[in-house]
């Protein structure tokens, strides 16, 4: 047991890449479905490259996509929403109208006759008032009788929806259906205006107009007695559709078995086409069906785990720096799951097309928080998983890799937020030409081209939009730094910057000097020069601390190291490290630039006071410690640049007489003295590039100390 506990504490982070590996590999294999892939690639007015291809069985020939959707278009032409008829709306507003007509025609009586007593009949007048009464109110009631008969609809946005030319409707009262144009009943908007046109042409038995019943009728306001009796039925009218849609047939015809459905060599026409595709879906229907899961799934873990492998092995011989780093691992791993999941719940969703998914994310937060080449590769491995998923796989493939590798070439600038824009709109471009170019090669005519797909390209361009929050979110998460973050802390106007301008100014003037120097090195092999630039910006804050006892912010001939045994002195010199760290953590520094500062002078000596040490004490045994930077050594091609050129730029100062050759002495004998130390072996820098940055250490200093050609004297 105790053993195993010393196997795990030993290499838990090898064991802890595997399990990410494992769970990752789960994950994918869990997701994917569980049919078998048709073995045949073939394209639309491309020859069959294969064998004679023979029915097994039977099969039916399925409808594309595009024609049963015209179908079901055409069909639902014929849809119809059904309407409830409320007979009880109509008894109960003429009843109220009776009501409130006798409470205004009181009203009406006293005002205009001053009667207040009803009507007797005892005179000529009183009678004609009687009769006016009764045609006031058989004209009313006769008038909503019509109008509730008729019907007056539920206005819904159910109509709107419905794709029928002639707007019938199917008006159910009891227990019976009728159809109704929708111009034969009334909404409550036309029942009114029908109300004011029968208002004002009201006329008496004897065709005499009346012109006091307008006035009468509009303080009656009959509006106010027009309610909805026609209420849609959802139950019904879903139902219907559901019956309609039902019938159409999926297929249009049947291939038996024996039969040839295709030769090699000839040309994969229209109807060719549709026999194949329906082929590969019968296919893969069969074999979800054939109880054969347990070899569908072995067969996709040995795809998928080759792959990750792949991966793996990828980042191990060419990205040595990353594949240590477990959370970094963890987080290529993580985002090529995220969008496997992504492509899986895309493909259980019909209604949303594979082209809408933003696969360049991947690339383009790769290539934000590590280099091109990486994003590239991952892209091409999430690219053949999620292939297995996409109903067109070459096709998939070929649209997406452009489509990244565009977005690749394009995000140069990551610090300006309108790349983002150029990129969405530069990958919409591509995906669109692309697929226009495929779709002629194949179709052979434009009419035949899904010209809906270029509307899912331009939402996956929109998409592509979401890298900006997702970049800040995984640096938050993660600790990574994005070029725009490493240009806002290099910015000299930063606080803690300004502080060391002002606490230790000499520092601060080498710092810019080991920026320069960094940079320009980096560039040229092909690191991060705007990482190394801000970490050697800030790799000696902590001489802040105590400014003066580091010969660079020295003045006046005065050195307090005078004061100091040799032990001492390099205490504090290797302290500057300590405080560094310190200083950085206060200030929220993130993590890489933290790495910079314990690493700028990997496991090196403090030379003048070791070799002091050794001269004045001769005989007395050294402790080495005490003398040498605690580590680690530099780990990545950056942190190596900057070692060389802070201590090249430092050494630098200390030349007397500065002339060409002492420059590139000094250069080749900092280098190599740290080469033969140790300090790079942790570091995937090569001689090459070893000999490629003396050469740019040499000319930077050359023009910083302005050295001049020395011409020939004339004899």
């Amino acid at each position: 047991m105790q053993y195993l506990i010393e196997y795990i504490r030993k290499y838990y982070k090898n064991i802890v890449k595997i399990l990410a590996l494992v769970v990752s590999i789960t994950l994918i294999v869990y997701m994917y479905p569980r049919e078998a892939k048709f073995k045949y690639e073939f394209f639309k007015g491309k020859p069959w490259m294969h064998e004679d291809l023979i029915a097994e069985y039977n099969f039916p020939i399925y409808k594309s996509e595009s024609a049963l959707t015209k179908e079901r278009d055409s069909i639902l032409r014929e849809y119809k929403p059904f309407f409830r008829y409320d007979t009880t709306i109509r008894i109960a507003q003429e009843n109220r109208f009776i009501n409130v007509f006798e409470s205004y025609w009181n009203e009406y009586l006293n005002e205009q006759y001053n009667i207040l007593d009803g009507l007797t009949g005892r005179n000529r007048a009183e009678r004609r008032l009687m009769d006016l009464h009764d045609e006031y109110l058989q004209f009313g009631t006769s008038l909503l009788n019509f109008i509730y008969t008729k019907g007056i609809v539920e206005v819904t946005d159910i109509l709107e929806q419905v794709d029928n030319p002639n707007l019938t409707i199917v008006v159910v009262k009891g227990n019976l259906a009728q159809d109704y144009s929708y111009s034969e009943v009334f909404t409550q908007k036309n029942a009114y205006e029908y109300v004011l046109q029968q208002v004002a042409g009201f006329k008496m038995p004897d065709n005499e107009a009346h012109e006091e019943a307008d006035a009468f009728f509009k303080t009656l306001n009959l509006n106010n007695f027009i309610q909805p009796n026609l209420f849609y039925d959802k139950t019904t009218s879903e139902r219907q559709k559901e019956t309609l849609i039902s019938e159409i047939s999926l297929t249009s015809g049947m291939v038996q078995e024996g039969e040839r459905i295709i030769s090699r060599g000839e040309v994969v026409t229209d109807p060719k086409f549709k026999v194949l595709e329906s082929l590969r879906r019968e296919y893969e229907l069969r074999s979800g069906d054939s109880g054969n899961h347990i070899l569908i799934i072995l067969g996709q873990i040995v795809l998928i785990s080759t792959i990750l492998v792949v991966l793996y092995l990828f980042l191990y011989h060419f990205r040595r720096e990353i594949f240590l780093n477990n959370l970094q691992t963890f987080f290529i791993l993580l985002l090529v799951v995220m969008f496997a999941l992504v492509a899986r719940l895309t493909l259980e969703m019909s209604f949303i097309s594979f082209y809408f998914i933003p696969f360049v994310i991947v690339p383009i937060v790769i290539r934000t928080f590590f280099d091109s080449r990486l994003a590239l590769f991952i892209h091409f491995i999430l690219l053949m998983l999620t292939g297995f998923l996409a109903p067109n796989s070459f096709e998939f493939i070929f649209l997406n890799f452009f489509a990244g590798v565009v977005a690749i070439f394009t995000m140069t600038k990551i610090d300006r937020r309108a790349i983002f824009f150029l990129t969405s709109i530069f990958v919409a471009l591509t995906y669109s030409i692309l697929y226009f170019g495929l779709s002629i090669l194949q179709e052979g005519s434009l009419t035949t081209i899904e010209w809906i797909n270029f509307g899912w390209f331009a939402g996956n361009a929109f998409l592509v939009l979401l890298s900006y929050p997702l970049i800040y979110i995984f640096e938050k998460i993660f600790g990574f730094l994005s070029d725009a973050t490493l240009l806002e802390l290099s910015d000299t106007n930063q606080p803690l910057l300004r502080e060391l301008a002002e606490k230790a100014p000499g520092t601060f003037q080498h710092s810019l000097q080991v920026a320069n120097l960094s940079e320009e090195a980096c560039r040229s092999l092909g690191g991060n020069p705007l990482l190394v630039r801000t970490a050697a910006l800030y790799h000696d804050i902590g001489k802040m601390s105590e400014p003066l006892y580091f010969i660079e912010n020295q003045s006046g001939g005065f050195n307090p190291h005078d004061h100091l045994n040799f032990e001492e002195s390099a205490a504090i010199i290797i302290g500057h490290v300590t405080k560094g760290i310190e200083i950085a953590n206060k200030h929220n520094l993130p993590e890489p630039l933290i790495d910079f500062i314990k690493t700028h002078h990997g496991t090196t000596k403090v030379q003048y006071f070791y070799r002091s040490f050794i001269k004045s004490f001769p005989e007395q045994l050294v402790d080495d410690s005490k003398f040498s930077y605690p580590g680690p050594r530099p780990f990545t091609k950056e942190m190596a640049i900057m070692m060389m050129a802070d201590s090249v730029e430092a050494a630098s100062r200390s030349l007397k007489d500065i002339n060409r050759e002492k420059v590139d002495e000094l250069v080749e004998k900092i280098i190599d003295s740290q080469q033969a130390e140790g300090q790079f072996i942790d570091a995937p820098i090569t001689f090459r590039d070893l000999t490629r940055i003396k050469e740019i250490f040499k000319k930077r200093l050359s023009n910083i100390y302005h050295i001049r050609i020395e011409y020939p004297k004339q004899p």
